[in-house]
């Protein structure tokens, strides 16, 4: 049975010994070029064990491209990556033990219940399996919905569906690609919940998206990508970090208040927002500037710092003279790979199957 390479499931059951304190995913200087065009551009990732791991970027920035290549469902122009020491395109399929998840969306034959698509990538996968469906329906609450065909099933259960195919695989890396995109507030609430719990149960998950509020709600450590290119990757909370530092100010008289702040050195980047008064300073400077206020004849009506939010850092990091021009060519990748056939398959590559 032939791989799809369109809306992929991947996970393999054996491999040769990978160093133990491996990281699951480690990307050094991954490119990808369509002809002139370099949908990926040197990329740098670092998904360590335990993380919950954004990668977060626009449509079109080359996200769903740099899993494809940390997969080994397509072959960089140049770089490496590994998955817990071991580099798909140097060992095969045996690069994916302890690895599932999908690329794009899963896919599945229609006219087969869930359970029977579930039966076939069991059998892709060997083992036991087959004797962990009905535990993995049960995780992805389809087991009520597990003997009706696939073509009932809406978006959102077919994104579960998928995850229980992951599932079978009991990966120690689950790698999932806008798992979210598509789904009602309702499905989009669940499938959060589910890549919670999975989280919690030890399982290292690498989330692609662009749905900033979901990698806010589940992620740790992210990293951001711009046309191509990472423009940060780290810790979340360090990422907010970096944008502290601003404060709001009102008083009772902003003439005063400008003065006291302009002849103090340590205020920087002061800012006229209405009625109010924004600048930068740490914490220090600003205990001095509220009692020089003060001593002013400026009483103090509000004085908080700003805290960033990951929209703001988001857009701040991933907008400006680049701007995305066209079609990207992740775009059209799954097309070209598959001669642009549209039939549904199994979502599963198995281990024979992979190249």
């Amino acid at each position: 049975m032939s791989a799809p390479s369109e809306g992929a499931t991947v996970g393999a059951r054996s491999a040769s010994p990978a160093p133990e304190d491996a990281p699951p995913v480690c990307a050094r200087g991954l490119v990808k070029r369509y002809g002139d065009i370099t949908a990926v551009d040197h990329v740098d990732l670092t998904v360590r064990a335990g993380d919950v791991y954004g990668y977060l970027g626009p449509n079109g920035a080359g996200k769903t491209t740099s899993l494809r290549m940390a997969l080994g469902l397509i072959r960089p122009t140049a770089g490496t990556v590994e998955l817990f020491g071991r580099d798909p395109l140097v060992v095969g399929a045996r690069a994916l033990q302890g690895v599932a998840g999908f690329v794009e969306a899963p896919r599945f034959y229609p006219y087969l219940t869930g359970r029977k698509n579930l039966e076939l990538c069991a059998a892709l996968d060997g083992g036991e399996a087959r004797e962990r469906i009905g535990a993995a329906l049960d995780i992805v609450d389809l087991a009520p919905r597990a003997r009706h065909k696939v073509a009932g099933y809406s978006h959102g259960m077919r994104q579960r569906l998928g995850i229980a195919a992951a599932l079978l695989r009991e990966p120690r890396l689950l790698v999932l690609d806008e798992p979210a995109t598509g789904l009602d507030p309702a499905g989009m609430r669940d499938m959060r919940r589910l890549i919670r719990r999975l989280a919690g149960e030890g399982i290292t998950v690498l989330l692609s998206s662009h749905l900033l509020a979901e990698v806010e709600e589940l992620c740790d450590r992210v990293a951001i990508i711009r046309t191509g290119r990472v423009v940060y990757e780290g810790d979340l909370a360090e990422l907010k970090r970096t944008a502290a530092g601003d404060y709001l100010l009102r008083t009772t008289d902003d003439v005063i208040a400008a003065r006291v702040c302009n002849s103090r050195p340590d205020i920087r980047q002061l800012r006229h927002h209405g009625s109010e008064l924004r600048f930068s300073a740490d914490e220090p400077a600003v205990a001095a500037l509220s009692i020089a206020l003060i001593e002013a004849g400026a009483a103090i009506t509000a004085l908080a710092p700003e805290t960033a939010s990951l929209e703001d850092l988001f857009f701040r990091l991933t907008e400006g003279d680049q701007g995305d021009s066209g079609a990207h060519p992740e775009v059209s990748e799954a097309s070209q790979s598959n001669g642009g056939s549209g039939a549904a398959q199994p979502a599963a590559v198995a281990a024979g199957g992979h190249r």
